[in-house]
């Protein structure tokens, strides 16, 4: 497989590839990260242009790693060349592209994987296990919190930058479309690229969801909290893997038909320690090999991007609510 950027992501994408003894060679246009590329993994292919990529027959599949702009021009081309295609999330940064890549995906008949990397995490899928096995009794609320000081972007606002991999949870997690999307949001570093974003979806079966994300905060925060009519639970992917994951047994009891907190013990589960990254391009390789669609295959990219696209369309409107289309 050869990867396509050694950047502030791609580098995690090459070192994971190498790891799993695929990586054929690496695509930088940057000279000083080719260099640094070959200092790394001497005995891999180097690749100078994009056509050189193409044009390699051996070269059965590519990893996508760069900034987010090119993801979709890279994937056509990837496609067109007759490639099987892992791109990091978001697949696109307009739903229209997105669904470019996709069809061309189908005519082509080539794999194509969007990198929605919770999705790979044993926390997500412990979670989705116990929503679907009755753990947590009726899923009603889902929130998360995604906040850091920078990376700041000026190609792709904070939405798009950092909730992609909350809202593929939570698509994940309630298994359906929210029905209505309001988004707000504030720009002060650069007019017109949100840094603050609070996301709020509404489904039709009563769940609700919001996703604050910020790129302009004092301290690290990655935490996702799920609330059942039984249990709750928080995945704090900050925390030592014998924390990620707690299982609280809190809720309300109804005595004399009022509402009185059930406050019962949260307990840590235990998880096995394993990079989400890795079990991820594992699980491409396997779908390359075998030919049998992703988990987080081009329609999951596009349901992604719908309510990307929405929550963008109800933050330019000042928070006005949008239905999902």
């Amino acid at each position: 497989m050869v990867a396509l950027g050694h950047g502030y992501w791609g580098k995690n994408i090459v070192r994971n590839l190498a790891t799993l003894g695929s990586l054929r060679g690496v695509f930088e246009p940057d000279l000083e990260k080719r260099k640094e590329a070959k200092a790394l993994y001497p005995n891999v292919l180097i690749y100078e242009t994009e056509q050189a990529v193409w044009d390699d027959e051996a070269a059965i599949a590519v990893a996508i790693g760069t900034p987010a702009i090119h993801h979709a021009k890279l994937a056509l081309a990837a496609l067109s060349a007759g490639k099987d295609v892992f791109v990091e999330k978001p697949l696109a940064l307009t739903l229209a592209d997105g669904q470019e890549v996709v069809e061309t995906a189908r005519k082509a008949g080539r794999i194509l994987m969007v990198g929605h990397l919770l999705e790979y995490h044993p926390a997500v899928q412990e979670l989705k296990n116990w929503i679907q096995d009755g753990v947590l009794g009726d899923l009603q609320y889902v929130y998360s919190n995604r906040l850091n000081l920078g990376k700041f972007r000026r190609e792709e606002n904070i939405l798009w930058s950092f909730a992609p991999h909350d809202i593929a949870v939570i698509l994940r997690l309630t298994n359906q479309m929210p029905t209505e999307v309001i988004a707000t949001g504030g720009a002060y570093l650069t007019p017109g690229v949100a840094d603050i974003t609070t996301t709020n979806l509404r489904f039709n079966n009563g769940v609700r969801a919001h996703i604050f994300v910020s790129w302009l905060h004092p301290y690290k925060e990655q935490k996702l909290v799920v609330v059942g009519t039984q249990k709750m639970a928080v995945f704090d992917d900050r925390a030592p893997w014998e924390n990620k994951l707690t299982l609280y047994d809190k809720g309300a009891s109804w005595i004399d038909d009022f509402p009185v907190p059930r406050q019962g013990e949260g307990k840590a589960v235990r998880l096995d320690a394993a990079e989400p990254l890795l079990a991820e391009l594992q699980h491409f390789i396997r779908c390359v090999q075998e030919r049998t669609p992703p988990l987080t295959d081009g329609e999951s990219g596009l349901r992604v991007l719908k309510v990307l696209q929405t929550a963008q369309d109800s933050l330019q409107q000042n928070g006005r609510p949008v239905a999902i289309k």
